[in-house]
């Protein structure tokens, strides 16, 4: 699987979450919405994937449906956000790591 494309939109922090990330997926596939949160232990992060509600069910769009896929995927965008708060660090942008602690 090759991943490319990873973007990271960060957001004012909300109940652990702090922004959404999209990718493509050997060139062929877009997967957006996926939501990076602050881990509860505030060590790290974890992924959510899409869903939609349809009257009491939840309905998933899309998920890594293997490990392997999965720890691609984290790794990934893990690295791109890494990247981005590393930016953000150096820059006057106004929204610095201690905002998404």
């Amino acid at each position: 699987m090759k991943i490319s494309e990873v973007q990271i939109n960060l957001i004012k922090p909300k109940d652990g979450l702090i922004g959404f990330a999209a990718l493509v997926i050997n060139g062929d596939f877009y997967l957006s919405g996926i939501g990076i949160h602050r881990k509860l232990t505030g060590d790290g992060y974890r992924l959510t994937y899409p869903t939609r509600k349809s009257g009491s069910r939840d309905f998933e769009i899309f998920h890594p449906i293997n490990r392997n896929a999965g720890q691609q995927i984290e790794a990934a965008i893990f690295s791109r956000l890494n990247d981005v708060l590393k930016t953000l660090e150096n820059s006057d942008a106004g929204y610095g790591r201690a905002d998404i602690a």
